[in-house]
């Protein structure tokens, strides 16, 4: 079923998209996408971006791997390196600090009407896309520096992943439970 859709490029931007919107609805919905929530988040206020993140991150974790273990679907991380890793999140740090949205909370944030989502997030986003985009080829050096390959916790303690799948649901159920418990 998903080699079909693989070869059907159309069909899979119109799923993107109604995948999207639908994130985004979710998002929004979550309150995410609010800057007050989010900026209350980073002063360690308000924990439900945390909250939503930690249950994201389960349910996907969950959903790929039976997706895998069903066989529909085949897991292809992401090689990475330190090299990219360390001035990226710096970037998105500094990004997500000073204008109060990630990338995913600034679209879902235009989609109700913040100006500054638009302005400073999406059209600032899309800048520093073409920026880095420009400067990739001589960036390409410092982005490969302690290159570490598409190395994943099952493959790192060569566990079967549904083991690993349990233990970060215990953990993540812990601190959902332990964040509710002191009322944040």
């Amino acid at each position: 079923m998903l080699k079909t859709l693989h070869e059907q490029k159309g069909v899979q931007l119109l799923l993107g998209f109604f995948i999207g919107v639908g994130f985004g609805f979710l998002l929004q919905k979550g309150a995410v996408t609010y800057y007050d929530i989010i900026i209350n988040q980073l002063l360690l206020k308000d924990f439900t971006v945390v909250k939503v993140m930690l249950t994201a991150m389960l349910t996907g974790m969950i959903g790929v791997h039976l997706l895998v273990g069903l066989g529909v679907a085949r897991l292809h991380p992401k090689p990475g390196s330190w090299g990219a890793i360390i001035p990226g999140s710096l970037i998105f740090g500094v990004g997500f600090g000073m204008l109060g949205y990630c990338p995913g909370t600034a679209v879902g944030a235009v989609g109700h009407g913040a100006l500054d989502a638009l302005l400073g997030g999406v059209i600032g986003m899309l800048a520093g896309a073409g920026v880095f985009a420009v400067f990739y080829p001589k960036l390409t050096p410092l982005l490969q520096k302690g290159y570490f390959g598409d190395v994943t916790l099952p493959r790192l303690f060569r566990l079967n992943p549904w083991p690993v799948i349990v233990a970060v649901a215990l953990v993540v159920i812990g601190l959902l439970y332990a964040i509710e418990s002191a009322g944040l």
